[in-house]
């Protein structure tokens, strides 16, 4: 660009040809003054700031479901804790000099946008870019810098690392709760198997994982280690293989809010982490789960505890249910099937439950955002149906 010659508005725009190579082209009055470039060759005409705000009153007349998101999640509650572990002193003290960091807020609601719709780190900045609802749903405007997708991975993994990811899902549990949505009816346990890309192992190197010991190939050559996830297992249900992890989850019978979670590899049986999803936090004290979470230790455990099992019973070879004991079972099927509406909500959302990332830290940021998000989501049904 010549010296003297100014961006025209400063306005660029972008050729997208599928992926995240751009090519900007920035208009500049000297060559609109020239007819080197003009809006009209290009087949499209500027966009001024009082069209942005007509589109985005449209958007918002449709139900743009961000619209409700933004203003239902209490965002500067979530502030202290994040800064507290993201922003290092230079970026905590107050001074005007140099460039300023990214709102730690625009960062956090950029991963629930993200798990909102389980978009890649490269994905949801380009949908940033390209949508005018997305960039509203950040608070930001034309003029404003949009994190790119390293700078959202580098946030993520100082949450990680802090493990903050469950207690900024404990806080919102508390604002669920502030505003009336108390756990209520009784609590529903069970588990979901959160699939991850396959490793395409060899028997071999799956039972050196297994037992916790790093293929000697993997270590010769650490591109290749980094893209293994030692910590992702493989298990069987219904005949079919899967491999990754599980979203193990309470959630109350009445609003099907989930209340607490836990994360581990697919391979752990449901009834490993049943003790520690309970808690005294609902108004009724029946606990439902099918029948994989019934043992002789588990009731007594919900005994010692306070809690009223309705666990489903099951037959044993030559013992078969009675008549009396089916249609108990069918009874608290009832119930328990609503948790079933959850997991079914989070597979149906854009983009599934697929984790797309490596190791077991960062499979609990991932399913612990999808569960954030649930809940979000699901807070708005509520609100909605409450007005009407």
């Amino acid at each position: 660009m010549e010296r003297g010659e100014s961006v025209l508005d400063a306005t660029a725009i972008t050729f997208s040809y599928g992926h995240l190579e751009e090519w900007p082209l920035f208009l500049t009055r000297a060559n609109l003054l020239s007819d080197a470039v003009s809006w009209r060759e290009l087949g499209m005409s500027q966009m001024g700031f009082f069209d942005a705000d007509k589109r985005l009153s449209m958007l918002s007349a449709k139900g743009d479901p961000l619209v409700s998101i933004s203003a239902l999640v209490p965002w500067e509650k979530f502030r202290g804790d994040i800064e507290a572990v993201v922003l290092t002193a230079d970026e905590s003290r107050k001074s005007n000099a140099g460039r300023k960091p990214i709102d730690a807020l625009v960062l956090f609601r950029m991963l629930v946008l993200q798990s909102l719709y389980n978009l890649s780190d490269e994905q949801i900045e380009y949908q940033v870019r390209d949508r005018l609802s997305f960039t509203r749903f950040l608070g930001l405007g034309f003029e404003n810098r949009i994190p790119d997708g390293t700078t959202l991975w580098l946030f993520r993994e100082k949450l990680a690392k802090a493990g903050l990811i469950a207690k900024l899902f404990e806080r919102f549990g508390q604002h669920l709760e502030a505003s009336g949505y108390i756990a209520r009816g009784g609590q529903m346990v069970d588990a979901t198997i959160v699939p991850v890309p396959r490793q395409r192992n060899s028997r071999d190197e799956n039972d050196q994982v297994k037992a916790g010991t790093t293929p000697k190939d993997w270590k010769r050559r650490p591109s290749k280690n980094r893209q293994k996830d030692k910590d992702a297992r493989w298990t069987k249900k219904h005949g079919r293989s899967f491999f990754g992890y599980k979203n193990h989850v309470n959630a109350d019978a009445r609003h099907k809010l989930i209340r607490q979670y836990g994360v581990s590899d697919a391979s752990v049986h449901d009834s490993q982490a049943f003790d520690g999803l309970l808690n005294k936090g609902n108004t009724s004290s029946e606990v439902y789960a099918d029948s994989a979470y019934r043992s002789a230790e588990t009731e007594r455990t919900l005994k010692a505890r306070g809690f009223r099992s309705r666990i489903h019973k099951r037959g044993r070879r030559n013992c078969p249910l009675s008549e009396a004991e089916t249609a108990a079972n069918t009874m608290k099927s009832k119930v328990r099937a609503r948790i079933e509406h959850v997991f079914g909500a989070q597979e149906n959302a854009p983009g599934g439950r697929l984790v797309r990332s490596i190791g077991i830290v960062r499979a609990k940021v991932k399913i612990g955002l999808q569960n954030l998000a649930y809940n979000i989501r699901r807070l708005v049904i509520l609100e909605r149906a409450a007005a009407a």
